[in-house]
């Protein structure tokens, strides 16, 4: 991780104020991380109304809280519209936000403009690492073809900056159509 030197002037972090959290989730255990070349594990994604973000370590009762020291997917995050554009294309029906696995679902971002940006979400700040690539698993779980579709946009992996609670804002659930 690089620092500012003295006297520079600090990185702007972005504040997203307009961004809706659609849903969050957690989960206590590994289904795909580690499984390569195995059948997944059985471990269940739980959606919840709120989650605790906890600086340097991760979500409070999910599967990579304290993971590893300066772990870049602390906490990940994936783009309802991204996801409703896969299912379209793939002609599958739009599926439960926890499906890709992913803990924070958002609309009204586009997620790979905060990859290497320090920004705040609900007053939790964090830092965009790198894209949250999909795996072959993707195929799985929301259908053959799926892990093509994702490419380049599966998601959004980041480092919890300061400890905080995010919240599910959205006003209208996401429809279950594509």
């Amino acid at each position: 991780m690089t620092s500012t030197p003295p006297g520079s002037p600090q990185p702007a972090r972005r504040i997203l104020s307009e961004v809706e959290v659609v849903s969050l989730h957690v989960s206590p255990g590994h289904n795909f991380f580690g499984h390569h070349g195995q059948p997944p594990g059985a471990h269940p994604t739980l959606e919840v109304d709120s989650i605790r973000c906890l600086a340097g370590r991760g979500i409070e009762g999910d599967r990579f809280l304290g993971f590893r020291d300066n772990y870049k997917g602390q906490i990940t995050f994936l783009s309802e519209e991204v996801l409703r554009d896969v299912c379209r294309r793939g002609g599958w029906p739009f599926p439960q936000g926890g499906v890709a696995r992913r803990n924070v679902v958002t609309r009204g971002i586009d997620l790979n403009e905060l990859v290497g940006v320090e920004f705040e979400l609900q007053g939790v700040r964090f830092q965009g690492t790198e894209e949250c690539r999909p795996c072959e698993w993707m195929n799985h779980a929301i259908g053959p073809g799926a892990e093509e579709l994702l490419r380049g946009r599966g998601g959004l992996r980041a480092r919890i900056l300061s400890d905080g609670i995010l919240r599910r804002t959205a006003r209208h659930p996401s429809p279950r159509k594509p």
